[in-house]
């Protein structure tokens, strides 16, 4: 494996009951890429990222993180390693304010039990992180907003802030467009593109235009095994990639 790739699997596979979600992936993700994971309905994308950030445990193959095998680790020590993974559904808590949330992020990176019970003064110390986190994803205005008052583009901003607060090296981004409209699809992928400058992004989406403006490296899934590998021009052009959409019933 050379210096430059971050993340690669080698014959990743995991089996339920006879069916073969992912069949056999390799992958090799380079550092300081935005690297796409797309597909038809159905093609594992989803139980991949979940091998990856070890929320499943792969029937066979390996997975490597900066030269370590991650394989049999647990998810909150592969966070720990710098490779952190965001959600299909925005998970924030939504009584908190945008400024505690992050807060909250921020004393988990920290190790150990929360801060509950400190004094107000103690967590105000982190409030200048948190803020420079807020900042960083266009959310400084709404810092003292409760997350459940926040539009659903901004709440995945503020997830992002919080996967931010942890430091990864490596982001991984479950369809961060999810649900959105027009405006918050432009903020975010502007978002992405910003918080992509020092670190490695690995999404899985299914809007393509995103995909095509934001994407360095695009893997293309079907039927649980790797279809296609390259650039967007590459793999939009590939006669099996567009047998793949239009068979699954999409454009």
């Amino acid at each position: 494996m050379t210096a430059d790739i971050i993340l690669s699997t080698r014959d990743l596979t995991i089996e339920f009951k006879g069916f073969v979600a992912v069949d056999g992936v390799s992958l090799d993700i380079r550092r300081g890429t935005i690297h796409a994971l797309i597909g038809p309905n159905g093609a594992g994308k989803t139980t991949c990222f979940n091998l990856l950030t070890k929320f499943l445990t792969p029937t066979k193959g390996t997975i490597t993180f900066k030269g370590n095998d991650i394989t049999a680790l647990r998810p909150a020590t592969v966070a720990r390693l710098g490779l952190v993974r965001s959600f299909q559904i925005s998970a924030v808590f939504p009584h908190l304010t945008a400024l505690e949330n992050v807060r909250v992020a921020l004393q988990r990176k920290r190790g150990g039990s929360f801060d509950f019970w400190r004094s107000e003064r103690v967590l105000r110390a982190l409030n200048d992180e948190a803020l420079n986190l807020l900042d960083a994803v266009g959310l400084t205005d709404f810092a003292a907003l409760p997350a459940v008052e926040l539009s659903y583009g901004r709440k995945r901003a503020l997830e992002i802030a919080t996967t931010l607060a942890l430091d990864p090296e490596m982001l991984l981004l479950d369809e961060p467009m999810a649900g959105m409209g027009h405006e918050d699809v432009e903020r975010i992928a502007a978002l992405i593109r910003r918080v992509s400058a020092n670190r490695t992004i690995l999404m899985v989406e299914h809007n393509l235009s995103v995909v095509a403006s934001l994407s360095d490296h695009i893997t293309v899934l079907a039927r649980g095994k790797v279809l296609a590998e390259g650039n967007y021009s590459t793999v939009s052009s590939n006669p099996a990639v567009i047998e793949a959409y239009i068979g699954a019933g999409h454009a």
